[in-house]
């Protein structure tokens, strides 16, 4: 999956437009990151790379671009 592709599929899960995420946006910024979308990123994260996200790990996250690391997207 590339980075676009992983946007695309955050944007759809966080019910934002197409093309809304660039990666810079602060996660405290986007009033749809709440605990159902930690939950969806991590199904999500699993569901694409088979990788589970450590809660640790998603609870020091800031931004979108911390979450693609998370993901392992480039």
């Amino acid at each position: 999956m590339t980075r676009a592709d992983f946007l695309k599929a955050l944007d759809e899960m966080l019910e934002l437009d197409p093309g809304t995420l660039t990666g810079d946006e602060a996660l405290d910024s986007l009033d749809s990151w709440d605990s159902l979308a930690v939950i969806s990123f991590i199904a999500l994260v699993d569901e694409h790379f088979d990788k589970v996200v450590a809660g640790e790990d998603l609870a020091k996250a800031k931004s979108i671009n911390d979450l693609l690391a998370l993901a392992g997207v480039a």
